[in-house]
């Protein structure tokens, strides 16, 4: 007979807290949904912005990767900051920049302007993303129901992937490009409000001193790095500005971690990385967003460019598989309970590459629902990956350290996603170039008309009204080298997955305890009204 294990001190809770949990997880995936969704439903908006704000490619790329950019090269900080002030202010500090930033967005009157307020919702998204998964973590100390209340928080990830799209297709069909800003003020008030009387503040007992020269390597480390992979696809990987970027981005990271490991009050205890359930599933999120966002860059392309479909036909189309992630995603956890950590993980990141080696054989004529199909698939996978290895993450640190632990994983996230799309992207554009030049000689492109066409499929497209019964032909021939090049994309990724399924299951532990704190905190406050 199985007895459950003695609750440590330190593990227990407010009872009003404890009773308000749920309620709790709530608007932490409200919080966390403004996010996600904003990010998806901007890339609905982009035609739009290039007709009514005559925004350029160059401009267009940087109003996305400029939030990105400071999102990710301000996790760490972030996070930090919440530990040592209170994890509840940096949540509802966040919010309350996040939709001031979509304000001044909502009524930019230039792409320059609508570039630097998006990067100030960076930084609201920042305060925002890492303080909701260290609240969480503070608040359900049980680690089975810590486990659950995790997996919801991940479905909701993949419920704002859906949601995006859609919500934006329908705002455009009646309102101007500026309504994907404005949504985000209903949302954000709600969970401010609800945040008041449901979210308890919690910080890091002990107030660790900052640490001012970390916060600052890490910025730019990690914001360098981050610009060399967004430019490299463009700019090519060994331009000097490229490799300038990476430069000093790995020259700062270095000198972060030696600073960190120096320091008497580091903002991330590098000591965190040996433990193998740590640093396995890190490895296990930063390579599964690799595959995540590097197909679903393709595949957004494969069915709007390929197949014709508007951008709310292609998001509609994606909310099987979006849907199947957020569904299957709360189940994880009744897995890993039974099987263990390392079985659940393993099975999950095999899934996604036995999923997009089949994908990976579509053509430009696939089905939807043999394409869709696969997809769904993993999305399953991708659901048994992210909820328990996040759950890893957070497990294995203190929950002193939650709002950094958080921050860490939300970093690789970001990594990896940018990579994916960087590297997946160019691969599948180098590919894409080789294939079509034959193609377009043969057809008399020549000179800058030929340089159009070898850009991208969309710029071969915009040639073919202007050929006349050639027309048909050449869009063939085109489409047939991008889903080429985007079935070697898919291959790629394929490979990268399985190599992290080996060192899942090499180096995540089956199952193990949760990291506990020596000294009994006080850290979790009661919230507003109890």
């Amino acid at each position: 007979m199985s007895h459950a294990a003695p609750l440590h001190e330190s593990d227990l809770v407010d009872p009003v807290v404890h009773a308000r949990r749920w309620f709790t997880l709530a608007t932490l995936c409200l919080s966390l949904l403004i996010i996600v969704m904003d990010n998806t439903i901007l890339n609905v908006a982009i035609p739009s912005l290039v007709k009514e704000l005559g925004a350029t490619n160059s401009q267009l790329q940087w109003i996305v990767d400029g939030y990105t950019l400071v999102f990710a090269g301000l996790l760490l900080t972030t996070g930090s900051l919440g530990d040592r002030f209170g994890r509840k202010l940096a949540l509802r500090v966040g919010i309350v920049i996040f939709a001031f930033g979509s304000v001044l967005s909502a009524l930019a009157g230039s792409p320059s302007n609508l570039i630097m307020t998006r990067a100030l919702m960076g930084i609201g998204g920042a305060l925002i993303m890492p303080s909701t998964l260290s609240i969480l973590t503070n608040v359900f100390r049980d680690p089975k129901e810590r486990g659950r209340a995790i997996a919801i928080w991940a479905g909701f990830s993949g419920l704002g992937v859906a949601l995006g799209p859609v919500i934006g297709g329908v705002l455009l069909t009646h309102f101007s490009w500026s309504s994907v800003f404005w949504v985000n003020l209903p949302i954000g008030a709600i969970a401010l409000v609800a945040g008041h009387f449901y979210v308890p503040e919690s910080k890091d007992p002990s107030a660790p001193r900052l640490d001012p020269l970390g916060a600052l390597l890490s910025i730019v480390g990690l914001g360098a790095v981050l610009f060399g992979i967004i430019e490299g696809p463009d700019k090519g990987w060994t331009s000097t500005e490229v490799l300038f970027a990476f430069a000093i981005g790995i020259t700062s990271l270095t000198a972060f971690i030696l600073w960190e490991r120096h320091t008497d009050h580091p903002m991330l205890d590098m000591s965190f990385f040996s433990n193998p359930r740590f640093t396995a599933a890190n490895t296990a999120v930063t390579l599964t967003f690799f595959a995540l966002f590097g197909s679903l860059f393709l595949m957004t392309q494969y069915w709007q460019l390929v197949h014709g479909y508007s951008p709310l036909q292609a998001g509609v189309r994606l909310v099987p598989y979006a849907m199947t992630m957020m569904i299957t995603a709360p189940l994880s956890a009744r897995l890993v309970e039974r099987l263990g950590t390392k079985l659940v993980v393993t099975i999950g990141l095999t899934t996604i590459s036995v999923a997009m080696l089949v994908l990976s054989t579509l053509h430009t004529d696939s089905s939807y629902f043999r394409v869709i199909g696969n997809m769904c698939f993993m999305a399953l996978g991708m659901a048994l990956v992210m909820a328990p290895a996040t759950e890893s993450v957070m497990g294995s640190l203190p929950r002193s350290k939650a709002g950094v632990g958080s921050a860490v994983n939300d970093t690789t996230r970001q990594m990896g996603g940018a990579l994916g799309v960087a590297v997946i992207g160019s691969l599948v554009a180098s590919v894409y170039a080789a294939g079509i030049d034959d193609v377009a000689a043969s057809f008399g492109f020549s000179g800058s008309a030929l340089g159009d066409v070898r850009a991208s499929l969309g710029g071969a497209l915009k040639a073919v009204p202007g050929m006349g019964a050639a027309g048909p032909e050449f869009a063939r021939a085109a489409k047939d080298s991008f889903v080429h090049g985007l079935s070697l994309g898919l291959r790629l990724g394929a490979v990268v997955v399985l190599a992290a399924a080996f060192v899942a299951y090499r180096f995540l532990p089956a199952s193990a305890h949760d990291a506990v704190d020596d000294r009994v905190p006080t850290d979790l406050q009661p919230v507003a009204g109890s």
